[in-house]
């Protein structure tokens, strides 16, 4: 029973062939492609307005010069948004909740912000590195201390969020076995369970947006 709770983070295979590629590349298939004779629609205007709200609160906090990389961030945005929350649909497969697809996301866009933060702002960012004011002793501990949270900070932060969708993922199945099961026994208490499974389904919707 307990393997059987952890198989949905398994990825899929048909005749050998693992099934994640298809399931990353379904959400494409969402978003309409432009055409010549293409006439806007409701869902098409949606969408429009959608990536325009992402691409706005993406970029309001850089310069001019950083706009330049909000293609592939907006992209990036709505592609885990999309996998996220397809992925809470039942008999669905995450690819998030593998790390090492979070990884190889995650170290080499953390490696470009390191190199042009390097490039274009070499002091500032080295100044990251010791805070000011520290003591004078203690400035080689705190640069090696600083160093080392900077270059495992792409493996934590794929850590925890593998973790946290791990963890929601395997609440509501859980949750969802628990209600299926007492609902023959008990219907009360499968009525209360299945209130929690919706507010932690609500909850997870959250997590996979935020």
């Amino acid at each position: 029973m307990n393997l059987s709770f952890f198989d949905q983070f398994m990825s899929p295979h048909l005749l050998g062939i693992p099934l994640i590629l298809i399931s990353l590349l379904f959400p494409a298939l969402l978003l309409p492609s432009p055409h010549n004779r293409w006439i806007t629609n409701r869902t098409s205007t949606l969408q429009s307005w959608f990536i325009y709200m992402i691409t706005k609160q993406l970029m309001i906090p850089l310069n001019k010069k950083g706009h330049k990389w909000a293609l592939i961030l907006s992209s990036l945005m709505i592609f885990l948004l999309s996998i996220n929350l397809l992925g809470l649909l039942p008999y669905t497969f995450t690819p998030t909740t593998q790390l090492s697809m979070n990884l190889a996301l995650a170290f080499p866009l953390w490696l470009a912000t390191l190199l042009t933060g390097l490039r274009n702002q070499p002091s500032a960012s080295l100044g990251h590195l010791l805070p000011e004011g520290t003591p004078t002793p203690l400035i080689p501990a705190l640069i090696m201390i600083e160093t080392t949270s900077l270059l495992i900070r792409p493996l934590a932060l794929g850590v925890r969020l593998t973790a946290n969708l791990t963890a929601g993922h395997l609440l509501i199945q859980l949750i969802s076995t628990a209600t299926a099961v007492l609902f023959s026994i008990m219907p009360a208490i499968s009525a209360l369970t299945a209130c929690v499974l919706l507010l932690l389904t609500i909850l997870e919707v959250a997590v996979a947006m935020i």
